[in-house]
């Protein structure tokens, strides 16, 4: 039997990540029997969007820092591949744990899985069922080579158990984005929110005087903002729901530059009662969602937040591989062109019927490690 902690190495690589990495990293700290292994993919290297996450959540700097940055979905799974394939000779860890459904997600379990080290996947079994998107892919991919599954969500479950997995494999614990939204909101309400526009300009206060409230939206994925047609019918819906009411929009860099490409920037930049940042940090945009009237979105992890904030949410998608937002949350699926008057009845309609699914309530992290444990001591025991 071996002597020695049971080595796990954890991924993070963009933002979403982050915020299920934390809440781990604390609950494993000093821990008799696992040693934790941070490697930070680089994935995402923009300050906002990275590293002062780890501030903000008071995550450990990573171990490791693979520093991959952008590149296309290839370029980049195969720098991060080679690169992580020589952690893995070095550190020897017992198993590598992924999270979510990015890049480095698929990436590192596929590395993992062919040196023969155990691959287990925090949020295991999303599926959106369109295979357009990128994500869906990295799922598919994941969960097609991981040993241990770690679910959000009964739904969740049941998918894999459909696709064959043993229904021993999997295990529903809850979901780590909400320990760190319950864990940080009381920090993040005390912030004296100050956001400046895209051109580094103060925003004035107006837009949190209003009796309706304010609205949030985020949008980057590509159905949405890479297609000129698609992206002009959104711009036009953004202007008319921001006459309802003040519209905060943190706007991706992505976003941004299809913008630009197409000639809508000034057009939304001039628009009234519309307000454009650059990304913002976890705290700030924390404090700024939990205390709208509304989010309008095509995000995975804001259906999540905004479920548990019970803020109605507009996810203009035609599919989400987060339902039980839908069936239990505040969450609806939209098409563009029903923004404007999906927003007139959410800011019209009762939150009463909003419930927060089982298990989302702030203490997964305790969960998913006395998991890690029983598989390591039984690991042990087959060696």
């Amino acid at each position: 039997m071996k002597q020695t902690k049971y080595k796990i190495i954890l991924i993070a690589g963009a933002r979403p990540n982050f915020m299920k990495i934390a809440p781990l990293m604390h609950a494993l700290k000093d821990h008799p029997v696992l040693d934790a292994i941070l490697v930070h993919t680089g994935q995402h290297y923009d300050e906002k969007m990275s590293h002062s996450f780890f501030e903000q959540l008071n995550i450990p700097k990573p171990h490791i820092n693979l520093e991959v940055g952008s590149g296309s979905h290839a370029v980049q799974t195969a720098r991060i591949m080679e690169r992580f394939e020589q952690v893995c000779f070095t550190e020897k860890p017992d198993m590598v744990l992924v999270v979510g459904d990015v890049n480095s997600t698929a990436a590192c379990s596929l590395v993992a899985s062919k040196l023969h080290i155990k691959v287990t996947h925090y949020e295991a079994g999303l599926r959106s069922r369109d295979r357009e998107m990128p994500e869906e892919i990295n799922r598919l991919v994941t969960d097609a080579i991981t040993d241990l599954y770690i679910t959000t969500s009964q739904d969740a479950s049941e998918n894999l158990v459909q696709e064959g997995i043993p229904v021993s494999k999997v295990h529903m614990l809850g979901n780590l984005m909400i320990d760190s939204l319950v864990a940080q909101l009381e920090k993040a309400a005390a912030i004296q929110l100050k956001l400046v526009d895209i051109e580094g300009e103060s925003i004035d206060r107006n837009w949190q005087d209003t009796e309706q409230g304010y609205a949030v939206m985020t949008f980057h994925r590509p159905s949405n903002v890479d297609d000129q047609a698609a992206l002009g019918a959104l711009v036009e819906q953004w202007i008319k729901t921001a006459e309802l009411l003040p519209v905060i929009f943190p706007i991706h860099p992505r976003t941004q530059n299809m913008l630009e490409q197409f000639g809508l920037l000034d057009e939304l930049r001039s628009a009234p009662n519309i307000y454009l940042t650059g990304p913002l940090a976890y705290l700030e945009f924390l404090k700024l969602v939990s205390e709208s009237a509304l989010v309008i979105t095509d995000s995975g992890g804001i259906q999540e937040e905004t479920t548990y904030l019970k803020i109605p949410c507009l996810t203009v998608r035609p599919t989400t591989e987060r339902p039980v937002t839908i069936w239990e949350g505040s969450n609806q699926l939209i098409k563009a062109e029903e923004i404007y008057t999906k927003a007139v009845e959410c800011l019209g309609s009762s939150k009463a019927s909003f419930r927060i699914p089982k298990y989302w309530e702030g203490q997964s992290a305790g969960r998913i490690v006395g998991l890690l444990e029983s598989f390591a001591d039984s690991s042990e025991s087959n060696d």
